[in-house]
């Protein structure tokens, strides 16, 4: 009989630090640490931590899942920067999963908070895309659909997890951050000062 996958799953798309630890079907841990910052600092620690209270190590996992947006460039950019660097230092297979599918449910419109009074949705057999919570709203109520943006839902590394797990053997390329906004921060204008010749 085979044995059940184990899967560690984190995200750090908003203001937290979420990780999970999956067996099968069973959530052997989970924790969701809010913060605005520090989760570079964070997320490796965590998931050290995770693992020693389960009784597992990193050679035990099967697979590794990561929340790749939308939402904060820096901890998506962290991430799945960890998740790439974990998968190839351990040979395993790391799965992509956007916040918007971890936040599928019957009946609700998928979306995430945005800054600006914005707001990521995913329609129904549509792109995610990045909208005004009114048009949002609007969607939500034309679809008969309820509307209820949460930055950090408290089983989104589990619903990641849950999603890693069925799809890790199908997977091929390494997660990528999805982005559906431009960055805030922006190059300089300036010209570069002009060097003088001695």
């Amino acid at each position: 009989m085979a044995t059940e996958p184990l899967v560690l799953a984190f995200d750090c798309s908003a203001a937290h630090c979420a990780a999970a630890l999956l067996k099968g079907d069973q959530v052997l841990c989970e924790r969701l640490e809010e913060m605005n910052r520090g989760q570079a600092e964070r997320l490796m620690p965590l998931l050290e931590e995770l693992l020693f209270d389960c009784a597992q190590s990193w050679q035990d996992l099967d697979a590794i899942g990561v929340g790749v947006g939308p939402g904060n460039f820096t901890g998506i950019r962290i991430a799945v920067s960890a998740a790439r660097g974990l998968a190839l230092g351990l040979n395993r297979p790391a799965v992509g999963v956007s916040g918007l599918e971890a936040r599928q449910k019957p009946g609700v419109l998928p979306a995430v908070p945005a800054p600006r009074d914005q707001v990521y949705i995913e329609m129904p057999g549509e792109a995610p895309r990045l909208t005004s919570c009114a048009e949002a709203e609007e969607c939500a109520r034309g679809a008969a659909l309820a509307f209820a943006p949460v930055a950090s839902p408290v089983d989104l590394a589990r619903r990641i997890a849950e999603l890693t797990r069925d799809r890790y053997q199908k997977t091929s390329s390494p997660p990528a951050p999805l982005y559906l906004r431009a960055a805030d921060a922006a190059p300089a204008r300036d010209l570069p000062p002009k060097l003088l010749d001695d």
